[in-house]
């Protein structure tokens, strides 16, 4: 790790799993964007559902879900882009909160059905990150920073 003056430049493996968590990001919005190729899949939910509801009730909650859930996935993807950022820069806080993330990433596998390929390939790249956030060299480096500050 190079040091100039005051700032420490972030290890292979820090780097690496910053790109990792960044990839992560992108494919898990990949797999949210292709909630708006399921709209007719989502209504006809609806429509078969207790709920006895006009054909433009349906088409209303459909928008509404699908906003919500795109919203939702994009508030979470700029938190995790900004926890990137952090663990980059060397805090150890945004390390653990990835982990925490990863690890609800990974159970959401096991407890959810129709997880697309996104969201296994999502999972799988930020398990790698999270693993590489973790070895010596980086160990060293979110220890550097903690000690100049």
């Amino acid at each position: 790790m190079v040091t100039s003056s005051k700032k420490l430049t972030p290890p292979a493996t820090i780097v690496a799993a910053f790109f990792g968590f960044l990839v992560s990001t992108v494919s898990a919005l990949a797999s949210a964007g292709f909630l708006l190729g399921a709209r007719q899949e989502l209504a006809t939910a609806l429509r078969a559902s207790d709920l006895r509801m006009t054909e433009e009730q349906v088409e209303q909650a459909t928008t509404v879900a699908q906003a919500i859930a795109i919203g939702v996935a994009l508030v979470i993807a700029l938190f995790y882009l900004w926890l990137s950022f952090k663990l980059k820069a060397g805090r150890n806080w945004a390390r653990v909160v990835l982990t925490v993330v990863t690890l609800l990433q990974v159970a959401s596998l096991f407890t959810t059905q129709g997880e697309t390929m996104w969201g296994y390939l999502s999972c799988a790249v930020a398990v790698v990150a999270l693993v590489l956030s973790y070895l010596p060299a980086s160990n060293e480096y979110i220890t550097a920073v903690k000690h100049t500050r």
